[in-house]
């Protein structure tokens, strides 16, 4: 039987990657309403990725026969004004989201939970790589985004993104 702490943590994950998806598709909204689709599909994936994240926690504890608590999913509270607020609101919601990573893998190895340590590898690594996209699309704006040729550049490159779904196996 798993810990109930660590339980209780993979819960709430699963409504935490359901509320980043709702948060990437709010980015999404935004870069649409700019005539930014390069940027809108880049982030319509990221919201995609989300819920294959949720989904895994969600499969992750049935496999483990836990019980699987759905909550409601709150509304992306943020509003932007500037090109680049979104991205800094991605990038420090990647960072609170590794925390959260953080915490339950603590919990885990606390509880002496190899099983729920292995699992979470995949995730440490994939916020490692959530946190370098972000920061580097950051970098990519303050260097061309004033530009209108490099900003439509940019935007070209974001839209030749294409979904892939998870490689972690349960």
């Amino acid at each position: 039987m798993m810990d109930q702490t660590v339980s209780k943590l993979l819960n709430e994950q699963i409504n935490k990657e359901f509320y980043s998806a709702y948060l990437y598709l709010d980015i999404a909204n935004f870069y649409d309403d700019k005539g930014l689709d390069g940027f809108a599909n880049w982030y319509e994936i990221q919201a995609k990725e989300e819920m294959d994240h949720a989904m895994l926690f969600y499969h992750y504890l049935h496999n483990n026969d836990e019980p699987v608590t759905l909550l409601a999913i709150d509304k992306p509270d943020k509003t932007f004004s500037t090109l680049m607020e979104p991205l800094e609101a991605a990038l420090a919601h990647e960072k609170y989201v590794t925390s959260l990573i953080n915490n339950i893998y603590a919990a885990a190895q606390k509880a002496n939970d190899f099983r729920t340590t292995q699992f979470l590898d995949w995730f440490i690594k994939e916020q490692g790589e959530e946190e370098k996209n972000s920061s580097d699309q950051i970098t990519k704006m303050r260097l061309y985004g004033d530009d209108a040729r490099s900003l439509y550049m940019l935007n070209s490159e974001l839209l030749s993104r294409t979904y892939a779904a998870p490689s972690l196996t349960l």
